[in-house]
Order: C-alpha cells, then sequence, then structure tokens
C-alpha cells in the first residue's frame, strides 16, 4: 500500500520503519521538508491507501487546513488519527466538552475516512525490532471508525505491524479511546504498570454486562 504519514516524531517514524519492512511503500513528511525531504501536501498525496495524521495534536487541524489551501484532498482516503489530545504540560483533554480529536479531523477534511488508532501504546513499543507480544499475545490495537473499508485498511495496517486489530466501535467512540488513553498515560507517568489494572476477560470469567459493575 502506499501510505503517507503526516508528521515525523517519534511515533510516526516507528511505524514508518515498520510498515516499509512490511513491503509497503511509505513517504514520511515532516513541518520542516528540509528534514523528511518532503512536506505535509508531498505526504497526503502519496498515500493514496492511507494517510497516517501524527502530528502533535494542536498542529492536525491546521496541517489538514493548509493541504486543502494547498489544492490537496483526502476525500475518499483511509485517514488514520493517531494523536491524543491533551493541554500541553498536563494530563487534559484539550478536547473535553466537546467532539473528539478525530472527529474534528474528520470534519476538517471532508469525505475522508477517518479512523482512529494506535493511541494506546507508546511509540518505544513500535521501534521496539521484535514485533508487540505481552505474556504470549500480540498486542491488541482498538480501531473506531464508519466506514468498513477504511477499518478494513486500517486492520492490515495493524496486521502488518505484528497486531491484532481490535473493533473499538464507530467514530463516536474515539473520545472514549482518547481520554482512556490520557489516563493511562497519567498511570505510565507515575511509575505504574498499566497492563495489570487491565485483566484479561477470558471463557472461564465472567463478562462485564453493560450498565452493570
Amino acid at each position: 500500500m502506499r501510505i503517507g504519514i503526516l508528521g515525523s516524531g517519534g511515533l510516526g517514524t516507528a511505524l514508518a520503519a515498520r510498515w516499509t519492512a512490511a513491503g509497503h511503500d511509505v513517504l514520511t513528511s515532516g513541518r520542516d521538508p528540509g528534514r523528511t525531504g518532503r512536506g505535509f501536501a508531498d505526504a497526503a498525496a502519496h498515500g493514496t491507501d492511507a494517510v497516517l495524521v501524527a502530528v502533535p495534536d494542536h498542529a492536525a487541524l491546521g496541517v489538514l487546513a493548509a493541504i486543502g489551501a494547498g489544492g490537496g484532498t483526502l476525500a475518499g482516503r483511509t485517514v488514520v488519527d493517531c494523536t491524543v489530545p491533551l493541554v500541553p504540560g498536563t494530563l487534559t483533554l484539550s478536547t473535553a466538552g466537546g467532539p473528539s480529536m478525530a472527529e474534528r479531523i474528520a470534519a476538517a477534511a471532508p469525505g475522508a475516512h477517518v479512523v482512529k488508532a494506535f493511541t494506546f501504546a507508546p511509540a518505544d513499543v513500535w521501534a521496539a525490532e521484535e514485533p508487540p507480544v505481552f505474556d504470549g499475545a500480540p498486542l491488541g490495537v482498538p480501531l473506531c471508525g464508519d466506514d468498513p473499508g477504511a477499518l478494513a485498511t486500517a486492520g492490515r495496517l495493524v496486521t502488518d505491524l505484528g497486531a491484532t486489530p481490535v473493533a473499538g466501535g464507530g467514530l463516536d467512540r474515539a473520545g472514549l479511546a482518547e481520554a482512556a488513553s490520557a489516563y493511562l498515560i497519567g498511570l505510565w507517568a507515575g511509575g505504574a504498570d498499566a497492563r495489570t489494572v487491565l485483566p484479561r476477560v477470558g471463557r472461564d470469567t465472567a463478562r462485564p454486562t453493560l450498565g452493570r459493575r
């Protein structure tokens, strides 16, 4: 697949390296074309199969607006949003009380098929040489989106990383993923092993019931 990555930070760079190793045609871009060799518009044009939004959350809407102003369009494309919208220097969501960042990206890129993904595992997990496996099980990556084709594309990208795509509901649930990510970041920052608070529910374990504890 042809994948364009908006952003040259740790997460975007790590995912780009893994997808390239898996045989995909990846172009990474940054705000400074001198650093990456390509600008955001170049990556958007390159990503005919998928575009990953991996710029800082506070810059995402501006980047998309600039791409549109330059004549670029993401209509009909799979756009994967991996941002976690935090107020700088805090663990508070900058989108609190309003649409999720994924929904704002969808509004800023009319016609694009937005999928929320890659918010739970930090860049270091993807930068490791081995596929992300914990306690013998591949890492699960929740996907939130409304378009079946885009979800299938995002699912293939997850699988090619050695991870497992997990159905996370529609785009209206992306805000929950963002909030959960912010909370987990806070646990990690405090030195906790966040995996210990997320027990596996198996066939021999009672599953939670909606609306009950």
